[in-house]
């Protein structure tokens, strides 16, 4: 039996209306647009207009772009992925919540590159990382969060995280923090990264709410103007580990401070100089010094152990 133009047009029509339209394979990579929707494939001619409309369009340890500035809306990663936006100005405005929460899956790799995180004052924490194998954020922007700009915080299972070449900045709390929970562990690398004017620490592990000991290396960095630390190590339990390597401590409450027994920073190749403190130990924390830094101009530099240089 032969149909015509219009009655082939019209049964496609009655399939759209009595069975949905066609759902879209997942791709390996998908774009997002200013002027996008979230109705299209999310390919790169037909762009989606949001990160969530993306994800639902992209296969597992796929890759979303941004084709020109936006504002692409807060996100829940579920599984791995790349959102690779350097070079464009890619937005995260959100309030009252978190910007992206990362709770994937026990291998899961997640990156986060180019992106510009805005709390507007009230949103929780600009990454939030739950759950994943690896979550590396590079080259991007977290400001005007509440609880951290980024904030680690596994409750099992362990996360390394990476945080290089970007700016952690006017927070009203900790710029990064680094707290699992529970038996969660993290390893932690902070690269080439400013923290500045946070009004908590600037960054800061947490050991006292997990079983694990958490390990964070921070080389290359800077905190400055952050109300209360600049670098902390805070445990009063498991042992907790920071080691800062060619960083610089300035005019913050605290340069370098550790807090309770179980909490150890070791430093080398940095300066810590105008902060009200240099270095600080509290409650039998362990700050230690390696030969090749340089302590001095503080309102009162602080005690602190020396550790050989192997």
């Amino acid at each position: 039996m032969k149909y015509s133009t219009l009655s082939m047009t019209l049964l496609f029509v009655l399939g759209l209306i009595f069975c949905g339209a066609p759902a879209y394979a997942q791709a390996t990579r998908t774009w997002v647009s200013g002027v996008g929707d979230d109705a299209n494939p999310c390919s790169r001619t037909a762009p989606c207009k949001t990160f969530a409309g993306a994800i639902s369009k992209t296969a597992a340890a796929g890759e979303i772009n941004c084709l020109d500035p936006g504002g692409f809306g807060a996100l829940t990663i579920t599984k791995a992925i790349s959102i690779q936006c350097t070079g464009v100005i890619a937005g995260v405005l959100v309030a009252g919540t978190n910007g992206i929460t990362v709770n994937a899956g026990a291998t899961d790799v997640v990156l986060l590159s180019g992106l510009d995180f805005d709390g507007t004052g009230t949103g929780l924490s600009g990454v939030s990382i739950l759950s994943a194998a690896e979550v590396t954020i590079e080259n991007s922007t977290i400001r005007g969060f509440t609880v951290a700009g980024v904030n680690v915080a596994p409750s099992t299972g362990g996360i390394k995280v990476n945080v290089l070449g970007s700016l952690i900045a006017d927070n009203a709390a900790t710029g990064i923090l680094f707290k699992p929970t529970g038996s969660g562990n993290t390893r932690g690398l902070v690269d080439n990264t400013k923290v500045l004017r946070n009004s908590g620490d600037g960054i800061m592990v947490n050991g006292t709410t997990t079983t694990a000991s958490p390990k964070v290396l921070v080389r290359n960095s800077e905190a400055a103007h952050n109300t209360s630390n600049g670098f902390v190590a805070f445990s009063s339990g498991s042992t907790t580990q920071l080691m800062i390597e060619s960083s610089s401590a300035n005019n913050n409450t605290a340069g370098i401070a550790a807090n309770g027994s179980g909490a150890t920073v070791r430093f080398t190749r940095s300066n810590v100089t105008s902060n009200s403190t240099g270095v600080l130990q509290v409650s039998s924390g362990a700050v230690l010094s390696y030969s090749t830094n340089s302590v001095g101009g503080n309102d009162t530099d602080g005690t602190f152990g020396t550790t050989p240089q192997n």
